[in-house]
């Protein structure tokens, strides 16, 4: 069944960027691996690491002096490292942590297919190589999801009780959800965030646009519903999504969190918002549908969720429906929302954040300013 469920994954959530937006050389001089056609830096290191489902991903390490948290960051999909490069050394430095990025299996010059499984074990290869071959610790640690990405996150945050913390940039619910208001897990569904996010015990933030017509707002705020430990959630108003890291807040709240984040546990009481304190914010923002109710298996947990009218009205629970849904699965990649990306996505949003990621000095100015 896990075969089958991998093999409509890949149909349905996956679009590595085709070609990949770089080559991977080795340094004649030092013998290094390096990502061409960026130039050597000293701080950064790139890696090719193994993974449990034996294929062998690119990796690439951004380290900051004398830096105390260290970010993993998954990104989204229709992207590679090549265009991740310059956002995460902005990153690096400007939230004055260390940071390792990675291809998924089938993404740049990363080995393999992308399945939701793949992802699972790049993640985890990613993360070893933080502990085994950097020292760095799980406390010491921050995953970070973006969209697509917030699935193997989750996935790894929930097996992983001393993680200092978790951020969520434009997460989706489910890979199903993105399409449909469903209200339960089914099999043939991927990267089921709503069913792992009450599992995660470390402070959660999550950011989200408001205006994100690939994966809606309401996502991100029902995620944050279902928090554990609940951080000051940021709703970019006009925000889509793909060009989040323009808005000079996108950087400002991130400072603020990994600041609180790195405290001790006692001392960040006074740093961060009770949820009474930012549940009116959070309504002011509030400019696109109210969030979903899911039902998966933990309707108390999501008791207070508004359940969907239209939902009720349309009788997704019956049986009928479920096995129509079932048979349409695969005509799912034709749809104009894809989990991450879709035609127009592709066509339209791209340009956006290659333009954002790979013009540094543009980030700076903005996050500076």
């Amino acid at each position: 069944m896990g075969g089958v469920t991998s093999s409509m994954a890949a149909k349905f959530a996956f679009f590595p960027p085709t070609p990949p937006s770089y080559q991977l050389l080795t340094d004649d001089l030092t013998g290094l691996l390096v990502l061409s056609p960026f130039p050597h830096r000293e701080n950064v290191e790139v890696l090719k690491l193994p993974t449990r489902k034996g294929t062998e991903i690119v990796a690439m390490y951004v380290r900051y002096p004398m830096a105390s948290s260290t970010l993993l960051y998954s990104h989204g999909n229709a992207a590679d490292l090549g265009q991740m490069y310059e956002l995460f050394v902005e990153l690096s430095i400007h939230l004055r942590v260390n940071l390792m990025g990675y291809d998924y299996s089938g993404y740049g010059q990363s080995t393999g297919k992308p399945t939701e499984q793949n992802t699972y074990s790049d993640i985890e290869a990613a993360y070893n190589c933080l502990e085994e071959s950097y020292g760095a610790k799980q406390d010491d640690i921050i995953l970070y999801g973006q969209s697509v990405g917030s699935g193997p996150t989750l996935d790894l945050a929930a097996r992983l009780p001393y993680l200092r913390a978790v951020v969520l940039h434009s997460p989706i619910l489910s890979g199903l959800r993105v399409m449909y208001p469903v209200r339960r897990s089914y099999w043939f569904d991927i990267y089921k965030n709503i069913d792992k996010i009450p599992l995660v015990n470390c402070p959660v933030l999550i950011i989200h646009g408001t205006s994100d017509d690939v994966v809606d707002c309401s996502h991100g705020k029902q995620l944050w519903e279902l928090c554990k430990d609940k951080y000051e959630p940021l709703w970019i108003q006009g925000g889509n999504h793909c060009d989040l890291e323009t808005y000079p807040e996108f950087i400002r709240h991130l400072k603020k969190f990994v600041y609180t984040v790195e405290k001790p546990p006692s001392q960040r009481g006074n740093s961060r918002q009770s949820t009474d304190q930012f549940e009116q914010p959070r309504k002011s923002t509030d400019v696109l549908e109210a969030s979903r109710k899911s039902t998966d298996r933990r309707e108390k947990p999501r008791k207070s969720t508004d359940r969907p009218e239209k939902l009720k009205n349309q009788g997704m629970a019956s049986a009928d429906k479920l096995e129509k849904l079932k048979l349409s699965f695969e005509s799912m990649q034709r749809s104009r929302k894809s989990v991450d990306c879709h035609e127009k996505s592709r066509k339209i949003v791209d340009p956006q954040p290659e333009k954002a990621r790979k013009s540094a000095d543009r980030l700076d100015r903005i996050w500076s300013g």
